[in-house]
């Protein structure tokens, strides 16, 4: 068992936590791993950017004029606030669009201040809420712009999705035979493969942001469009006190980070020093899954395995101070056990 996080309750352990880690150069060569790095994963939201890499070569964004925030958006899984409401409104109005032609459903937002807000407002979330309703609003998009239907664009056998499969494979170096399709909690088709792969994607985004240029220019050039829409914008990816939105803000378009559902995550780290004394050949990428779905496990256990690896600067690493976890307290603020990450990270070479 590959255990990264333990959790006492005074001296007994109350909990393990197993986690898999895949730590790959822009090679695709693996550096370093945890667990298993090939495990079928569930990315859930952090595939977003590849889904967003679709829209963007349909040329929906300059056909409507979505800026670096309504792409951010796209890859976002947002708090609800009042800015990403907004600004997931003038998107569909953009598009052509309106709320009644999504497909995604309301829900109690991710911020519990927003939550407290809606609560005091007796307010009822719409479809134009959901934390996925950027990716949604960009699907749309995409539809409009190759002209297809926008009835059922969220559906598997729509032509859109079929062409996000096929996008999202090439992205991860899969064929599409590779790929295991779900359906996402917010009505979208996702994607299964392996943890190993996503961080291929990830690399790829940093790689990207670098200026390589590979035999297809003009997907380099969308990925790190994608890239530097989610760095520029950290606050449209998650919000308010987010991880993803502090990790990104503080790193300072070094890296870009972002969450799945039930504990995967993804970084991208553009070249450097750091990266170098790693092993790598250029940038990197870096996949987490938690195998029993705590995300307040998957920060701690990220945020550690970034301070193990050097990966960013001391700001970059205070920022994610507050989801180490390092003291438990119940709801009289009285601490009752602790946490201890331990990433068992093996060195491929």
């Amino acid at each position: 068992m590959s255990v990264a996080a333990t959790v006492y309750r005074g001296d007994v352990v109350e909990n393990t936590h197993i986690a898999h880690v895949a730590v790959v150069d822009t090679d695709g060569t693996l550096l370093a791993s945890c667990g298993e790095p090939s495990r079928l994963t569930l990315a859930r939201s952090a595939a977003k950017p590849a889904q967003a890499l679709a829209v963007v070569e349909t040329g929906a964004l300059e056909r409507f004029r979505f800026d670096d925030a309504d792409l951010a958006l796209m890859c976002g899984s947002h708090s609800s606030e009042a800015r990403h409401i907004e600004r997931a409104r003038s998107m569909l109005e953009k598009a052509q669009a309106s709320e009644a032609d999504l497909r995604c459903g309301g829900h109690p937002p991710i911020s519990d201040a927003v939550y407290r807000d809606w609560i005091k407002r007796d307010f009822i979330p719409g479809a134009v809420c959901s934390n996925c309703s950027g990716k949604h609003a960009g699907m749309l998009a995409g539809a409009r712009a190759l002209g297809l239907a926008l009835a059922d664009y969220h559906l598997p056998e729509h032509p859109l999705q079929a062409l996000v499969k096929r996008t999202l494979a090439e992205a991860c170096d899969l064929s599409e035979a590779q790929v295991q399709w779900a359906t996402d909690g917010c009505n979208l088709p996702t994607p299964a493969f392996p943890l190993d792969h996503l961080a291929r994607l990830y690399m790829k985004l940093a790689r990207a942001a670098d200026g390589h240029v590979s035999s297809d220019t003009k997907r380099d050039a969308a990925l790190a469009h994608i890239y530097r829409a989610m760095t520029s914008h950290p606050e449209m990816v998650a919000g308010e006190g987010r991880f993803c939105t502090l990790l990104m803000g503080a790193a300072n378009g070094a890296l870009v980070g972002k969450l799945g559902a039930e504990a995967s995550y993804a970084i991208g780290v553009r070249a450097s020093a750091q990266t170098a004394k790693l092993g790598a050949k250029g940038a990197l990428g870096i996949a987490v899954k938690v195998e029993d779905g705590n995300v307040a496990m998957l920060y701690a256990i990220v945020a550690d395995l970034l301070t193990k690896l050097d990966i960013g600067d001391e700001v970059t690493h205070r920022a994610l101070d507050g989801f180490r976890l390092r003291t438990m307290r119940n709801t009289a603020g009285l601490a009752t056990g602790r946490v201890e990450v331990a990433v068992p990270l093996v060195k491929a070479r």
